[in-house]
């Protein structure tokens, strides 16, 4: 660096100009991403409840190698209007994404490094379809998250 200073505080009142723009064009998704977190709250519950009895049954086994983490929702790393959990065991990994839009997406299973793929949506309302092949896409990313 040089020996010129910087001026932090016309950096910081700039900085805070733009986030109080950007924070005011959000205002009006607050309700969709309130909506969002609720649904993917009760999804990660659902799965983490599935996961748990996995991973019960692979330690008591004496594979507990086998075992997958489920994480916390956060802000999707994609989608801005969107919050994610994720799915991993090693390099393998799956993410569920509920966007503010009204749709969840399955995304995986995939290898850490590699393409994410493949992905299905479901609109908010769905329930019926969305049990069914959140039930399949967690057997498939099991399985190949288990594959030696």
């Amino acid at each position: 660096m040089s020996d010129h200073e910087f001026d932090t505080a016309a950096l910081h009142d700039r900085l805070s100009g733009l986030g109080r723009k950007l924070a005011e064009r959000e205002a009006g998704e607050a309700d969709g991403l309130d909506q969002a977190r609720r649904n993917v709250e009760a999804l990660r519950s659902v799965v983490a409840e599935g996961v748990k009895g996995f991973n019960e049954a692979v330690v008591a086994a004496g594979a507990g190698q086998l075992a997958v983490e489920v994480s916390e929702p956060r802000a999707d790393d994609k989608h801005l209007r969107s919050i994610q959990f994720d799915l991993k065991r090693g390099r393998y990994a799956a993410i569920v994404t509920v966007k503010s839009r009204g749709e969840v997406t399955l995304v995986g299973p995939f290898r850490a490094g590699k393409n994410e793929g493949p992905c299905l949506s479901f609109p908010f309302g769905a329930e019926a379809e969305l049990e069914k092949a959140l039930g399949d896409f967690l057997e498939q990313f099991l399985e190949e998250a288990a594959t030696p």
